[in-house]
């Protein structure tokens, strides 16, 4: 393990020295950085040039924080005011200013979003409107399946794109069955119109310590692009004995002709944990007992998890005339697993004894995913016509195979960490090497018609066939086990209708999908009347109605919303069906930009109203509530940060007998900027996260049905230097 970590510093290091000259020199009429002021440099825009289509990523609104338009999926990139959803896109500026090390970091800004966990192991996951959508959900740059499964580092991304709310028209279901809440959309960094030469250095405590690079060119005649950025992490993280390592490095390239547009990313990256704080369940009947203490993992010294995994994609995009573009994409990506948890680690009396086992894991993707798509514009008169033709298809082979070990016994307040057990329980397939365990695979069509009248009135009216197929087999033998193959009909639609120039209405019905369950043989020891049947796919229903404003300095959305979501069990003659639905209704609130020259405003509030059959669903906070102000001093380059978090009661259980307290979180942070060592732009940024060391648990479940904990941070210091030359 040593020798990777000092092997990634060595990669990390080398990376460094090689920047200056990677790629060729930007073109002689770009402005050269090096010949402007520190005032002028710390206001400059440097926006990314398009990534394989005509309008490129949108400019960031006023406070540099949020972009003032994101990509709707099949819609492609759309301006904040044309978007009949409540989405936000935050910039690469805002990722860096806040030392973000993973997609993670960006999202727990945004309060209708809590970062959660899997189950049974370390991937994170996102919890929106109360429900989840798992990492390996995300999109990037519109393919899903592509980015790594457990955890992405924040270095290889330019925008974070939070939609919220239910989304299969618009992205298809998510091959993992999450997303019925929202989705999470990754952008890739490209060259920019202006060289980029940028070397930073960092540490966090107790002893971890990286090294970044970021390096961008352009050819003489702009149409050729190459990114580069690379990182190396390693060390103690601020929880006693946890280590945590990261290596990662990503190329775009990019093509950007008059007609023809062409981007395509590669990359790798490879994350590994040592006595990871595990997640842990609460036995029945007992109430939620008090945090131990943050700082001292209770996870013993054989507990780890590597992932490492290796992905591309191409995108294309081509006008055949003004009206008519055609694109096209495709991804792949290879992932490697292998972990041993403490896992179903369950607390069983007051005083903090629990049980747990010895859990071996190792799983494989193989993920293949593309998508083709024809756009024509046409214009009658004061209506104007967008209309989208699209088709896409995701596979994935995964490989798994466990181990589970005898268990053993600890305590939450007074570890003693025992030596992994050694008596095999039970086994399933073959650790070294992994049978194929599932195959999904996902495919659809979507018809969408965007409609202008006059300029004003903007109606979206879609409509999605969506198959999913998922096939298990056997672990040891590779037999086939189960097989879903099902197909469903997804519609949509949305409008948006400007008030004024600043204020907007807009509202959609929209629909989230995910794969039915197939009825099992028996239910309590009797026998189902539909065993073996395979339910429709579920049908989420969503319905939005909501108001942004879009000022010279300002922006924000207020919405409120209702989804229904199906709920599935046995009825009396003991049929697998549908038998009701659990609602979350909600309200949010969000605004951000500038309130003063000097002073930016990042806020957002949110209500959440769940019912599960007269209870409140695992996990769902009433209240969310965010705030973030970034000041920038009388001192020329000297800014203050401020960040507060407030999560509510949450329950752990369906029947809302052990009550999680709410938590809230304090942060702050310094950051300075000025010309050093030949007009060479420095920038030093100090961060204290979770100020007050306040102890918690964060999040409930995450994992439908499952309401394990998940204890915070401690207080956590992280300081940096970024050289720009």
């Amino acid at each position: 393990m040593s020798r990777i970590q000092g092997q990634g510093l060595q990669i990390g290091a080398l990376l460094v020295m090689l920047a200056p000259g990677v790629v060729t020199s930007a073109a002689e009429d770009t402005a050269d950085l090096l010949e402007l002021d520190l005032a002028t440099l710390m206001t400059i825009e440097i926006s990314p040039s398009a990534d394989a289509s005509a309008l490129g990523l949108s400019q960031p609104l006023p406070g540099g924080q949020i972009a003032s338009g994101a990509r709707l999926g099949i819609l492609g990139g759309k301006f904040q005011g044309d978007i009949p959803f409540s989405i936000t896109s935050y910039t690469s500026e805002f990722i860096t200013d806040q030392q973000a090390v993973s997609v993670g970091d960006v999202l727990q800004y945004d309060a209708s979003v809590r970062v959660a966990r899997g189950f049974g192991n370390f991937q994170q996951l996102y919890k929106v409107r109360g429900l989840p959508v798992f990492s390996d959900d995300m999109s990037y740059n519109g393919l899903h399946g592509i980015l790594p499964r457990q955890y992405l580092a924040a270095e290889l991304i330019e925008r974070v794109e939070i939609l919220r709310g239910a989304n299969a028209f618009l992205n298809g279901a998510a091959p993992s069955a999450s997303g019925l809440g929202g989705s999470v959309n990754v952008m890739p960094k490209r060259a920019t119109h202006t060289d980029i030469n940028r070397v930073g250095f960092g540490v966090l405590s107790n002893n971890q310590r990286y090294v970044a690079t970021d390096i961008g060119r352009r050819s003489r005649d702009k149409l050729f692009g190459a990114r580069l950025n690379a990182v190396a992490r390693e060390g103690d993280s601020a929880v006693e004995d946890e280590q945590r390592q990261l290596d990662m490095a990503t190329l775009g390239l990019d093509y950007q002709g008059r007609q023809l547009r062409v981007s395509m990313d590669v990359g790798y990256q490879d994350h590994q944990l040592h006595e990871t704080q595990p997640s842990i369940t609460i036995a029945p009947g007992l109430d939620i007992p008090k945090t131990p203490p943050a700082d001292t993992s209770i996870a013993p010294a054989w507990t780890r998890s590597a992932e490492q995994d290796h992905f591309a994609t191409l995108r294309a995009e081509y006008d055949f005339n003004q009206p008519l573009t055609a694109w096209l994409a495709y991804g792949i990506r290879r992932g490697e697993e292998d972990s041993v948890f403490a896992s179903g680690l369950t607390v069983v009396d007051s005083a903090g004894n629990f049980t747990a086992d010895r859990f071996a894991v190792v799983h494989e993707d193989h993920v293949n995913t593309g998508e083709l798509g024809l756009r024509l514009r046409l214009h009658s008169g004061p209506v104007r016509h967008t209309i989208t033709l699209s088709a896409n298809d995701y596979k994935n082979d995964s490989s798994n195979a466990f181990a589970i070990y005898s268990g053993y016994s600890d305590n939450l307040y007074r570890p003693q960490y025992p030596a992994a057990p050694t008596a095999l329980g039970f086994m399933g397939g073959n650790l070294d090497q992994p049978r194929t365990t599932q195959h999904i695979h996902t495919h659809s069509f979507a018809l969408a018609d965007e409609i202008s009248f006059y300029d004003r009135l903007q109606l979206t009216l879609g409509w999605r066939q969506q198959l999913i197929e998922d096939l298990s087999y056997d672990y040891n033998s590779g037999t086939l086990l189960s097989e879903y193959d099902e197909k469903q009909a997804t519609p949509m639609l949305g409008f948006v209708y400007p008030l004024t120039t600043q204020w907007i209405i807009y509202g959609n019905a929209i629909e989230g999908l995910t794969k039915g369950d197939i009825a099992p043989a028996t239910n309590n020891g009797n026998p189902v009347a539909n065993a073996g049947a395979a339910l429709k796919p579920y049908q989420t229903q969503q319905v939005e109605l909501g108001m942004k404003y879009l000022g010279h300095q300002l922006a924000g959305i207020f919405s409120v919303y209702e989804i229904r979501k199906p709920m599935v069990g046995f009825d009396s003659n003991n049929a697998l069906r549908e038998l009701d639905d659990q609602i979350h209704r909600g309200l949010e609130m969000s605004l951000y930009g500038n309130l003063t020259p000097d002073l930016k405003l990042l806020t957002g509030l949110s209500f959440l109203h769940t019912d599960q059959a007269g209870k409140r669903a695992i996990g769902a906070p009433r209240v969310q509530y965010n705030l973030n102000l970034d000041w920038s001093s009388p001192i020329p380059g000297l800014a203050f940060t401020g960040h507060a978090m407030f999560t509510g009661r949450q329950y752990a259980d369906a029947d809302n007998l052990q009550p999680v307290p709410a938590w809230w979180r304090l942060d702050a942070g310094v950051r300075y900027r000025r010309l050093l060592w030949a007009d060479t732009l420095t920038t030093f940024r100090l961060t204290v996260e979770n100020l007050t060391d306040n102890n918690s648990w964060t999040s409930a479940g995450g994992f439908p049905g499952f309401g394990y904990l998940v204890l915070s941070e401690p207080r956590t210091l992280q300081g940096s230097v970024t050289f720009d030359f």
